[in-house]
């Protein structure tokens, strides 16, 4: 028997483990094959990693295993040989204090798990909101050729005839029963038409934006992002990307060929046009960090701001994932971006060609779905970057969500120190509170909440709500849910945690708002703010150690990603040693 790579032009980085006779490869072959592989699976052929975030308490991936089958069923058809391995997977709506404490440790663990092992290319399986920007991050500092494939969106939910889109018809139902126009019972009744299938949220959430980013990116083949769990053609793209995957490995073509600058400026556009979710700025910020693309929130202003909302779905608009699919999917949303020159059309793809030569024949089958460039439902979908002196850092919020009376307005603050705070007094018809004021939360983000929670689309007062008002501006260091909507300005930097201006507005001040002019104004002088913060003392959280107490250490600001500093940059794939 041999162990020579004949059939590929440079040796694999599995050989390291399995290639030849001596004692250690023989330790690493023999024991793998007590699960029956035969000798020839060793030859030289790649090892593909499919790297799989399936798991019980992440619903959204609950049927990923299955999906995996798919994928082996490619790799084994193109040559290669497949190997499931389970990986961290943070569930949005499990993980407490919040799933994207965790999407570092996801990443790092991940990686981890990528270097350390004989693996030559990597499927990520991923579906649920952090586990594609966790897996994407693992790729981009290992540098192993990757591809994504999703798990896709449920299908869609009715309740007495109205689409129920999952998490946006939360936030809706939730605000009626504080209103007095929905009761509990009726709540609890919807509360079964919001997940009807197997898959992530249904609506433009950012489990669906960040499968469209992987795709803009590059890093999915096309089509990927948009097709139904349940859809059989959800397993074709699954097989397809396992046959795809081996020759990325022949071709050695890796995450940081694909993700360019102008890879994630194609993205950024995407995420104007499909309306996508405010946290795909942190994510793309965070993967471009470990890619080593220099990607900052200006390149979010500057190449999202006069990009059309053109995907009429929840929560901007009317439909559902799975009509955005049977419209066309993301090929149609990339060919408008480029027929309009806001795409970058040479980028590379996993496909190994490009992004153009992807989508530039395809047709779009309702043009109410995915509308005409100038019908779009606002003209300006990019993520809105606000600065000022609350936010010298930045903040963000979704013009698409967002009510356009509230867009340039001046309110008096009513201050929340964190979000107990806000909890304890947000239904006391005392508070002094009307749809003028400005709703402000304290201590959310990385390090305050700590791990910045999705807590900053703030449900309204009742005794506003009951006036038929629907919309007030609320600023805090939060995040919100891609699913969530509203006038919701969001991840304020430097943090109240960490010191920013946010941590001495206090009830009363006045805050001027002006997206189009990207101002966000604390209106008081400059030296009582500086008083303000020399006055400033921070509080100490009691931490329980372990990961915890790592992610305080060392977690950046919402403006450069919300990575640990350590994980910055690309480290590569360097096989170690073997101790053997």
């Amino acid at each position: 028997m041999t162990f020579t790579p004949a059939k590929w032009p440079r040796k694999l980085r599995s050989q390291e483990w399995y290639g030849g006779t001596s004692r250690d490869t023989i330790y690493h072959r023999g024991w793998l094959k007590n699960q029956g592989y035969p000798n020839d699976l060793f030859d030289g052929r790649p090892v593909i990693g499919i790297l799989n975030t399936w798991s019980d308490l992440t619903p959204c991936n609950g049927h990923l295993r299955e999906l995996a089958e798919k994928v082996k069923a490619g790799i084994w058809e193109a040559g290669g040989f497949p190997v499931e391995v389970p990986v961290f997977s943070a569930s949005e709506n499990t993980f407490r204090p919040t799933a994207m404490m965790y999407r570092n440790l996801a990443a790092l663990s991940i990686e981890e798990q990528m270097r350390g092992q004989p693996i030559d290319g990597a499927v990520l399986m991923v579906g649920c909101d952090k586990t594609t920007p966790s897996l994407m991050m693992a790729a981009a500092s290992t540098d192993i050729p990757s591809i994504v494939v999703t798990g896709g969106p449920m299908l869609n939910g009715y309740f007495r005839g109205e689409r129920v889109g999952s998490g946006t018809h939360l936030w809706k139902f939730s605000e009626a029963v504080n209103a007095g126009e929905m009761s509990q019972e009726e709540f609890l009744e919807a509360e079964q038409s919001m997940s009807r299938s197997t898959g992530s949220c249904n609506t433009m959430g950012t489990a669906s934006t960040m499968a469209s980013m992987a795709e803009a990116l590059g890093m999915a083949l096309s089509g990927n992002a948009a097709i139904p769990a349940v859809d059989s053609r959800r397993r074709v793209m699954a097989q397809l990307s396992g046959r795809r995957i081996v020759q990325m490995v022949k071709d050695d073509l890796k995450p940081s060929d694909i993700m360019s600058k102008e890879a994630f400026e194609n993205a950024i556009r995407t995420n104007g046009a499909i309306g996508g979710s405010t946290n795909a700025v942190i994510h793309l910020l965070a993967i471009a960090g470990r890619v080593g693309v220099d990607l900052s929130l200006d390149d979010w202003d500057r190449c999202g701001r006069d990009v059309e909302t053109i995907v009429n779905l929840m929560p901007s608009g009317e439909y559902l994932m799975e009509e955005f699919f049977y419209a066309g999917g993301l090929p149609v949303v990339l060919k408008r971006l480029g027929e309009a020159g806001k795409l970058h059309k040479d980028a590379l793809t996993v496909s190994g060609t490009s992004i153009w030569q992807e989508v530039k024949d395809v047709l779009n089958h309702n043009e109410d779905v995915i509308r005409p460039v100038g019908k779009g439902l606002t003209s300006q979908g990019g993520i809105a970057v606000l600065k000022g002196n609350l936010a010298p850092k930045g903040a963000v919020l979704k013009p698409s969500a967002a009510s356009k009376h509230l867009l340039k307005h001046r309110g008096r603050a009513v201050v929340f120190e964190d979000i107990d705070d806000y909890k304890a007094k947000i239904k006391d018809d005392t508070l002094d509170i009307d749809e003028t004021c400005i709703m402000v939360l304290k201590n959310c983000g990385p390090k305050g909440y700590p791990g910045m929670a999705e807590v900053g689309n703030m449900g309204l007062p009742p005794k506003v709500l009951k006036k038929g008002i629907t919309d007030m501006i609320r600023i805090s260091d939060a995040r919100m849910s891609g699913t969530a909507y509203g006038t919701v300005i969001l991840h304020t930097s430097p943090e109240a945690a960490a010191g920013g201006p946010l941590a001495v507005v206090r009830n009363g001040d006045v805050i001027a708002l002006d997206v189009e002019n990207r101002s966000l104004h604390l209106d008081i002088p400059d030296e009582e703010l500086a008083a303000r913060l020399k006055d400033w003392t921070p509080q100490h959280p009691v931490l329980s150690g372990g990961y915890e107490w790592l992610h305080q250490a060392h977690v950046e600001g919402a403006d450069t990603g919300a990575d640990l500093d350590f994980l910055k940059g690309c480290r590569g794939a360097a096989v170690g040693k073997d101790s053997h």
